[in-house]
Parts: C-alpha cells; sequence; structure tokens
C-alpha cells in the first residue's frame, strides 16, 4: 500500500471548507434534476452519497481510534520511564522526574487524533469534488 501524503489540519480543513459545499451543491442540482424517476447512472450516485458517509465514519473512527491508542501507549511509556527515573535519581536534579507530557505534547497529540479522524472526510470530499467538476465541465 502506497503512502499518503499527509496534510497539515488547517490545510485540510481550508480545502474540505472548499470542497463540501461544491458537492452538496452539485448533487442537490443532480438530485433535483433527476426528479421522481432517477435513471441508472442517478441511482448509483446517490446509493454512492450514502455508501461513502458510512464508509467514512468508520475509517474515521478507526484512524482516531489507533492514534489515540498509539498516543497512550507512547504516554504510558513515557510515565513509566520517568517513575523509574524518579526513583533511582530522586536527588540528581530537581524536575528530573517530572511525569507526564507537557501542555504542548497534550495539545500535539489532540490534533493528531483529529488530523486522522479528518483524512478519510477530507480524501472523499476533495476527490468527490474534483469528479463531479468534471462530469460539469464534459457536459
Amino acid at each position: 500500500m502506497a503512502r499518503r501524503r499527509r496534510t497539515s489540519l488547517p490545510l485540510a480543513l481550508g480545502e474540505l471548507a472548499v470542497a463540501a459545499p461544491q458537492v452538496v451543491a452539485h448533487r442537490l442540482v443532480r438530485l433535483a434534476a433527476a426528479g421522481p424517476q432517477p435513471g441508472k447512472a442517478d441511482r448509483r450516485e446517490f446509493h454512492r452519497m450514502g455508501a461513502e458517509k458510512i464508509a467514512a465514519f468508520w475509517e474515521s473512527w478507526a484512524a482516531m481510534a489507533l492514534q489515540g491508542w498509539t498516543v497512550q501507549q507512547r504516554t504510558l511509556a513515557n510515565l513509566q520511564a520517568a517513575w523509574w527515573r524518579t526513583w533511582w535519581t530522586p536527588l540528581a536534579r530537581p524536575g528530573a522526574g517530572a511525569f507526564g507530557p507537557s501542555a504542548a505534547q497534550w495539545q500535539r497529540h489532540g490534533l493528531d487524533v483529529l488530523s486522522r479522524g479528518l483524512a478519510p472526510v477530507h480524501r472523499r470530499a476533495v476527490a468527490n469534488s474534483k469528479r463531479l467538476g468534471a462530469v460539469k465541465q464534459r457536459r
């Protein structure tokens, strides 16, 4: 599996803020134009709308859970190392055995979890925006 380029969270949010309304507008116009008896291509697109939302939700949930678990394990290992440092070198220097991550580390971990959760939604919305925009231009 090829590794994907990770987009920064602010950039991904900006791209999503542009792509999502475009996709919604295109699909609403298509839904209105299809009328009460949509064609095969329209039904396929409408089915895809729901199916990809469910898939994106589960992918996002799994990515966030995995990243959260990874952060938890890393933090647990750091806490254990800090405990051992404190136990074996209590007088070495003040604050040498400070427990746990700093506020900046917690913030970075939280942003990593959010970034992982947003990635599947972002990937689908941007791809749909390009795909549906290309369809519109062909007509």
